[in-house]
């Protein structure tokens, strides 16, 4: 079991857990992009498309603020099972042999350090989401209020996966860096991934690694709050929200 034995020595002693701030300012600089949003005229009896559009960015505003919020914090992911990021592979395959060689400590340090390191990232990122909106045209708003549970989160993932990949990977990059524990897997994996491919273990990158899966949670929980406000009236925060949605 070679590899296996590479990796149960992966891992150093256990180190100081990060510790992760988020930016400051992210609040603040998220509401300045979404301030376009006007209330319907007096008297209005139906929407036109100024008032749809402006009702979709205050439900977009709504839901990424809430996702950003609830995952850019100690244990926005390591806190929550559905986007709680696993061990990757191969060791998510040999977790259990890895802890019956007294590994079970420093896997869960491993783990909780990729978790922190995508709540550290995922602050960083409302400007993008605030671009996106803006440029949502007449067509975007009406396919997103016509369509399913989650043509919002599909239009962010759609318009805004690249530019949040370029701006989540050098955060990730940079937690990691500064840990020497990933540093150790990093180091293994470059040495030992040759051999762990034969045996039919692929090694992925662990920067891209976590933050595909930032990226996945993070869409994750726009889904769940985009659902809840198209279903939920009572989490239509706004007259404009209730007007929008409640006419579908």
């Amino acid at each position: 079991m070679v590899p296996v034995r590479l990796l149960s020595r992966m891992l150093p002693a256990l180190l100081l857990p990060l510790s992760f701030a988020c930016a400051a300012s992210w609040k603040s600089d998220l509401g300045n992009w979404f301030k376009q949003a006007q209330p319907p005229p007096a008297g209005a009896t139906a929407l036109d498309n100024s008032q749809i559009v402006s009702g979709l960015r205050e439900a977009l505003a709504q839901g990424t603020t809430k996702a950003i919020n609830q995952l850019g914090r100690t244990d926005g992911f390591w806190g929550d099972a559905a986007v709680r990021i696993p061990l990757p592979s191969p060791l998510s395959g040999i977790e259990n042999s890895l802890r019956q060689f007294g590994q079970g400590p420093r896997l869960d340090e491993f783990q909780l350090t990729l978790n922190r390191a995508a709540e550290r990232a995922v602050p960083q990122v409302a400007d993008i989401f605030g671009n996106a909106v803006r440029q949502m045209s007449v067509a975007d708003a009406r396919a997103i209020l016509d369509g399913p549970q989650d043509a919002a989160t599909r239009y962010f993932q759609r318009t805004a996966s690249d530019s949040l990949r370029v701006k989540i990977l050098p955060i990730v990059r940079g937690a990691t860096a500064g840990v020497g524990v990933t540093q150790s897997y990093k180091q293994l994996s470059a040495k030992a991934g040759p051999l762990l491919q034969l045996s039919g273990h692929a090694v992925p990158d662990l920067d891209n690694y976590v933050t595909d899966k930032a990226l996945a949670g993070l869409f994750t929980t726009i889904a769940a709050e985009e659902a809840r406000i198209r279903t939920n009236p009572a989490a239509r925060g706004t007259e404009l929200l209730k007007q929008v949605f409640g006419s579908h």
